[in-house]
């Protein structure tokens, strides 16, 4: 009976043992997601993205937040792509504001979706410009004196290193680019604030990556700074599934678990 009860034991363990070992395969698994890299738009830097990230982080994904040096659609993706180079496996490619312009530069062979957040998706030849027209996409309040010009310097892509950049008045960022966030957040994101050269909303698109990629897109129903018919006009275009919610310009601060689910929703290829 006790050599009975020892052989039972030794097989109870051995059973535990397999089970720990299936359940340890959950890490291996993760590794199978694709990598997901977030692109900032004007007027912000990395860490617009910080809830994202962490959303997406807690979802098992690796998470990559390059920065966008807001010099111009062509100067902007070489910079992503070579960041994007350095990633191994599938790639996620996410972009918010002027960031979707970037993305739809961006050509790299392990993207294999894009998602475009409160976005610009021009199509080639197309400058940003074009889809902030008053007539076609009224309300946009993305003029002066909102809009703000500063001049650069030593910047390399500017004409004797000098540029001439755009930036949103501190006092007007709040009710124009994220009026559903809350003020606290809001003082950060303007102490965070990244000016953009006035000629990148010039400069035309390239064959847009969207024409030959599947993409994703969230139209932020609320948004001052690029017109939701805009939106909606581009991501339809583009061919994308849309997602529309009622939020700010900023949907990425405001609702950071939207945003992950259409990431998620872009990785497992559904509408």
């Amino acid at each position: 009976m006790r050599l009975l009860r020892l052989r039972t034991a030794v097989a109870a363990c051995a059973i535990a043992a397999a089970g720990t070992l299936t359940v340890g395969a959950g890490p291996a698994l993760a590794q199978d997601l694709p990598t997901v890299v977030l692109v900032h738009g004007a007027f912000a830097d990395t860490t617009s993205w910080d809830a994202v990230a962490a959303e997406l982080r807690g979802r098992g994904y690796e998470v990559v937040v390059p920065d966008n040096p807001l010099r111009g659609p062509a100067y902007d993706s070489a910079a992503i792509e070579k960041v994007l180079a350095d990633i191994p496996g599938p790639v996620v490619l996410v972009g918010h504001s002027y960031g979707g312009a970037v993305i739809t530069n961006v050509h790299s062979p392990n993207v294999e979706a894009l998602v475009y957040v409160a976005a610009f998706a021009p199509a080639q030849g197309e400058p940003v410009m074009l889809n902030l027209d008053p007539i076609r996409f009224p309300g946009s309040q993305l003029l002066p004196p909102v809009l703000q010009v500063k001049v650069i310097e030593n910047d390399p892509t500017g004409i004797a290193e000098r540029n001439l950049d755009g930036y949103i008045d501190p006092g007007r960022f709040h009710e124009v680019f994220a009026q559903d966030v809350p003020d606290a957040t809001v003082a950060d994101m303007i102490a965070h604030q990244k000016s953009a050269a006035l000629v990148a909303n010039l400069e035309p698109t390239a064959d847009p990556s969207w024409a030959s990629t599947p993409s994703w897109a969230m139209v932020a129903q609320n948004d001052r700074v690029i017109p939701a018919a805009a939106e909606r006009f581009m991501a339809t275009r583009a061919g994308a599934r849309i997602t529309e919610v009622s939020a700010s310009h900023a949907v990425l601060v405001s609702q950071p678990g939207a945003v992950a689910d259409l990431v998620v929703q872009a990785d497992q290829g559904t509408p």
